[in-house]
């Protein structure tokens, strides 16, 4: 099992598709913010999130679990 979550690219490819998202979105009409926005924006997140809090369960068997949550979105 890996020391830290931030060595495991694919989290570390989900933080640049959060900062993309972010980037992109941040030009999209204020008809959008609470609507598209919102949803790309939460997606986003969600990938590294559940990578991180996956290794925070302390078990590979947990971690394991929230890498296929991201894998079947």
């Amino acid at each position: 099992m890996v020391k830290s979550y931030k060595e495991l690219v694919a989290w570390q490819k989900g933080m640049e598709l959060v900062r993309r998202v972010y980037a992109l979105t941040r030009n999209f009409p204020k008809v959008e913010q609470y609507r598209l926005v919102d949803q790309l924006t939460r997606a986003a997140v969600s990938v590294p999130s559940n990578i991180a809090e996956g290794q925070g369960r302390g078990s590979e068997k947990e971690f394991l679990r929230f890498l296929n949550i991201n894998y079947h979105k």
